[in-house]
């Protein structure tokens, strides 16, 4: 089964301690889709502008990435620069400039609208609500957000957490939204609001999951060196989607395995700037970390 991912598609200049290296390919639909396709077909919704660099889309059509939504505008693409401190948990943005992102309108192609498994990247919820409005009986619907969201946009957010399966958002996203300290007690008020997956992501101490089948605590892959940890949140959540979708049986007997596949992909994307190290990696190179990982926490 394919996956439809709906997000941003952006040009990220990043700067680290060691190096720093501008214009790079990323978005959260871009590090997402690329993630998936090592497990399955990608449909991918976005938008660029003129300047967009064709050898981003060559990069795109190498992974099989379905490009019939993305739309090509007059003007400038969504650029984002940051600059990360030597401890790489902390960043700071140093420049925004929204371009043709800030009218996004998400318009799917009739070939995606039946998509079986939706994850609607880190985007404004009522772009998430118009994808949703367009798209007929999904099997499984996951949402990502970021605190910019639930500070400008938390009416629409709390009725699209109605609508959807699943729902990823970080330690302190989830704070934020519930009030709570102790993480089981948030997970507990998000499923009242509505999802019956939680995800809470915690950068690189690894994620958490509650749902029908229980608790998970999914660790992350040990990495010795750590180069840039943009899209690392999206590879992850990008992995699992592609993983539950060609996963034979129920969604909740796959997905504790499904956030471990996340995990080593994340882990990759860690090892170079953008996705300049996803996309070199091969299939084997994922499934040898993940029997490390199962190595590692079993007991």
């Amino acid at each position: 089964m394919s996956v439809l991912i709906v997000g941003s598609t952006a040009l990220d200049s990043i700067k680290t301690p060691q190096a720093e290296n501008p214009r790079l390919l990323g978005g959260s639909a871009s590090h997402a889709a690329v993630a998936a396709s090592f497990f399955a077909p990608v449909k991918m919704v976005g938008v660029v502008g003129e300047d967009f660099p064709k050898k981003y889309v060559t990069l795109y059509k190498k992974h099989r990435i379905d490009l019939a939504g993305l739309q090509v505008q007059r003007g400038k693409t969504f650029h984002w620069a940051g600059e990360y401190e030597v401890n790489m948990n902390q960043r700071r943005t140093l420049l925004t400039e929204l371009g043709v992102f800030e009218k996004f309108t998400p318009h799917l192609p009739e070939s995606y609208k039946q998509s079986p498994f939706v994850l609607l990247a880190n985007i404004a919820p009522a772009l998430q609500h118009h994808v949703l409005d367009q798209i007929a009986r999904p099997k499984f619907v996951v949402a990502d957000t970021m605190d910019l969201w639930l500070n400008i946009a938390l009416e629409e957010l709390l009725r699209l957490l109605k609508r959807i399966d699943g729902f990823v958002l970080n330690d302190s996203e989830a704070h934020q939204l519930t009030q709570e300290d102790n993480v089981l007690a948030a997970m507990r008020k998000l499923h009242q609001l509505g999802p019956k997956f939680v995800i809470i992501k915690k950068g690189s101490h690894g994620s958490m999951l509650s749902g029908p089948n229980g608790c998970f605590l999914c660790p992350a892959y040990p990495l010795p060196k750590v180069v840039d940890p943009t899209g690392a949140g999206d590879s992850f959540v990008g992995g699992l989607m592609g993983y539950l979708s060609t996963a034979r049986g129920a969604v909740q007997t796959n997905i504790r395995r499904a956030m471990v596949y996340g995990s080593v992909v994340a882990s990759f994307c860690c090892e170079g700037f953008g996705l300049s190290r996803t996309t070199r990696v091969k299939s084997a190179e994922i499934e040898k970390r993940v029997e490390e990982l199962e190595r590692l926490t079993r007991f």
